[in-house]
């Protein structure tokens, strides 16, 4: 028999006992970061890196510095030329939402994807979430496209973090929350859109279709199948209208 704080123990009660004592899980960093910031928004983050990185070795192979990623092939290929989209290269709409131009660019925009994405992501859940950030992509391109300089190239994820900032908006609306620090935030950030070398209207594009698309979330809500449709439609319009463009002298 084995002493214990009370009476005895038989030896055999005790292997079993320790048997069945589970050691504890280990997860891994990626898993602990995708459980606190939300999967998604971790998996864009990891994208916008990996893309960072391409383009930079990619600069590096053609002998320029690898920080000056703006100037590599797979940059080129991928950022947003309005005359190129025209001229039959749409998925330049949607990839150049996930290039950045230096090291300072992507920083930024990833710190703000953390900071909102990860309130949104669990408050509308991943698939909810996720169309958000495609469709406002979308939309800020839709407006380069539309109002945009036509031989300029434009990229970043500001567009569809723009988009994030809108939704976020029309929810603490519609929540009666106070907006006031948003708001502030909104106008410092509209304010920086003024700036040389930055696309105010892919920013105001991304803003206004992240709170529409917000605001149908919000009006249908329980109706999921109505809200993928209502998703889907005004992105086929968005794909419309920026494929249905031309502009004046692009031939």
């Amino acid at each position: 028999m084995i002493p214990a704080s009370v009476g005895f123990q038989c030896p055999a009660c005790v292997r079993q006992g320790a048997a069945s004592v589970r050691a504890p899980k280990r997860t891994s960093g990626l898993k602990a970061a995708a459980t606190r910031w939300g999967g998604v928004t971790v998996t864009l983050i990891a994208i916008n890196v990996v893309m960072f990185l391409v383009t930079a070795v990619s600069a590096g192979l053609v002998g320029n510095a690898p920080l000056d990623n703006y100037r590599s092939p797979v940059f080129v290929d991928l950022a947003q030329y309005p005359l190129l989209v025209e001229l039959g290269e749409p998925w330049r709409l949607l990839t150049a939402a996930f290039l950045h131009i230096g090291l300072v660019h992507l920083v930024l925009n990833m710190l703000a994807l953390l900071v909102f994405g990860s309130e949104l992501e669990r408050q509308l859940g991943r698939l909810r979430y996720l169309a958000l950030y495609v469709v406002s992509a979308l939309g800020g391109s839709t407006a380069i496209q539309l109002f945009g300089d036509f031989a300029r190239p434009v990229a970043g994820a500001s567009t569809a973090i723009y988009g994030l900032l809108g939704a976020l908006g029309v929810l603490m609306v519609l929540r009666k929350q106070d907006v006031r620090g948003i708001l502030v935030l909104l106008g410092i950030n509209i304010f920086i859109s003024f700036l040389p070398g930055v696309s105010l209207l892919g920013h105001l594009g991304g803003l206004v279709t992240g709170a529409a698309v917000a605001a149908l979330l919000v009006g249908m809500r329980r109706r999921a199948v109505v809200q993928a449709v209502g998703i889907g439609a005004l992105a086929v319009l968005l794909l419309v209208l920026a494929l249905g463009v031309s502009h004046v002298g692009a031939v």
